[in-house]
């Protein structure tokens, strides 16, 4: 089982009991979440993370042990109706594998019922072979190459574009 926090403004008991393992376990996969153009500078995550208020949530395993971290950004649509979001994830080494799976079909549903979104976006790094099979796993459609998008570690990088449509994802 896995419970999502959503963060919010308030700074909530919960969400500052899980600030270290949270910011550490960003910290650690950094490279894989972010480019050189980053809006986190490494200076202040807490307002890194309160600028993408409500849409970040801490994952938590039926424990209330610290698993990873979900949040969206990147919307299409405006206040009243979403259409799209962007996802980004990571989870503590010791979650990959079902855990990930259960959690991640887990949060879809919520992005599509409770949020209405009608499309989900993920954009990797095309290293990232275990997330590319996973999305792939999840329902995910590869949409496109985005050749020389950005520059990860000072080189030029390409990102890989994938979607899962709503409608996709309930039939």
């Amino acid at each position: 089982m896995c419970k999502f926090i959503q963060i919010d403004s308030n700074s909530n008991v919960q969400f500052l009991r899980y600030f270290p393992s949270l910011e550490a376990c960003f910290r650690k996969y950094f490279k894989y979440l972010q480019d050189d153009f980053s809006n986190y500078d490494g200076t202040n995550f807490i307002e890194f993370i309160l600028s993408m208020f409500p849409f970040w949530w801490i994952i938590l395993d039926s424990n209330n042990n610290f698993m990873g971290f979900v949040y969206l950004d990147n919307f299409v649509g405006n206040g009243e109706k979403l259409y799209c979001a962007e996802l980004t994830t990571c989870f503590e080494k010791k979650a990959w594998g079902i855990y990930v799976r259960y959690s991640a079909k887990f949060f879809l549903k919520k992005c599509f019922d409770e949020l209405g979104l009608q499309k989900i976006k993920v954009q990797i790094y095309p290293d990232n072979f275990r997330v590319k099979k996973l999305l792939k796993d999840l329902g995910f459609v590869y949409e496109s190459t985005l050749k020389n998008e950005t520059v990860r570690l000072g080189k030029m990088q390409d990102i890989e574009v994938y979607g899962l449509y709503r409608n996709y994802y309930y039939k």
